[in-house]
């Protein structure tokens, strides 16, 4: 793909010529990755060839992507000791940043270079941002405002069917509101604390008047944290973050991780129709996105679906051809069970809320 859709001239070797730019892979145990940066689930370092090169210069201006002018060899780190999805879904984050633009922005939808993590692979329109940053008009040493002279011409040429007359200006991210949206998302954060930054995430995104996705996201920590008692408060937020997605390019991602946890608590309130439909419009964005783990979760929480309706050979056929995606997604048979298992007992619920 980077070849075919980005036009990156890239190959795998196993020697290096002199003289060759190159990105290397190393895989190590994650303990051994997180001793050195620990919140880091993989990353990419400029101007070293190994692990033992990187420690030995942690501290040296030459691994400093903010003085790179002009890139020859990156490392990527990635751990072992995780899951065939995460070990792919990393190649394509860091491969694709030491090739083309490091930093995440929130605001962009449709690409992998986001770090709300729905898109788990390069996107069509991050294979544009490669073609655009290897375009022969574009060079090392160039002014941010000789780039964007050059810009326009370049996306007229490479892709002239994104070309709008009314232009979408997203406007300047406040930091305050990516700094709340990272505590929000930190999975090391107290639960309390994890709230806090949802709702100074929201409170911000309403005081700029956005109506993109960054007020979809807003919105779906913010149900997603949201207390039990808050459950309608909670469902309004999600169903106003999924219109917002929808609009948005590449969003239709996002709706469809809505409409998971929307067949969740129809499933646990025995609204087995609900499930079904939901399920359905989610399935096929899970499959084009090639999130393994997501899809195996769609089919498990529909096999149940359809056991409340009485479907007991359709739902276990289901569940069994949603395995091999559990494996992949979650790491091992224990961990793919894990998840049916974890679904099973919301639909075991359901059936007795349903006798009721």
């Amino acid at each position: 793909r980077l070849r075919t859709e980005a036009g990156v001239d890239i190959e795998r070797a196993s020697e290096i010529p002199e003289d060759t730019n190159t990105i290397t892979v190393e895989f190590l145990p994650r303990r051994q990755m997180q001793s050195v940066v620990p919140s880091a689930a993989c990353f990419v370092v400029p101007n070293v060839s190994d692990w033992s090169e990187f420690v030995a210069n942690r501290r040296s201006s030459a691994i400093d992507w903010t003085r790179v002018t002009t890139r020859t060899r990156a490392t990527v780190f990635v751990p072992t000791d995780t899951t065939p999805q995460e070990i792919r879904d990393c190649l394509h984050e860091e491969i694709g940043q030491a090739l083309g633009p490091l930093n995440d922005l929130f605001r962009l939808s449709d690409s992998i270079f986001n770090d709300d993590n729905f898109q788990t692979t390069l996107t069509g329109f991050d294979m544009l941002l490669l073609r655009v940053w290897y375009a022969p008009e574009l060079h090392p040493g160039m002014t941010r405002d000789q780039v964007a002279a050059r810009l326009p011409v370049l996306f007229n040429r490479l892709n002239p069917a994104g070309r709008r007359h009314d232009g979408l200006n997203a406007g300047i991210t406040p930091r305050a509101w990516q700094q709340a949206i990272e505590q929000a998302l930190a999975s090391n954060g107290g639960l309390n604390q994890r709230r806090a930054g949802a709702a100074r995430a929201l409170s911000l995104a309403r005081s700029q008047n956005w109506t993109d996705n960054r007020l979809a996201l807003s919105l779906m920590l913010n149900a997603r944290l949201a207390p039990r008692d808050q459950g309608q408060e909670a469902l309004d937020a999600l169903l106003a973050s999924a219109e917002i997605y929808r609009r948005a390019p590449g969003g239709e991602v996002h709706a469809a991780h809505i409409d998971m946890h929307l067949a969740v608590q129809a499933l646990a309130s025995a609204q087995s129709d609900m499930v079904l439909e939901l399920t359905a419009r989610a399935i096929p964005v899970a499959e084009r996105s090639e999130n393994a783990a997501f899809l195996a979760s769609l089919g498990f929480i529909r096999a149940e679906a359809l056991a409340l309706q009485g479907r007991t050979a359709e739902a276990e056929r289901l569940r069994l051809d949603s395995l091999p995606a559990a494996r992949y997604g979650f790491g091992s048979e224990d961990a793919a069970r894990a998840r049916m298992d974890e679904i099973a007992r919301i639909g075991s619920a359901a059936q007795r809320l349903a006798r009721l």
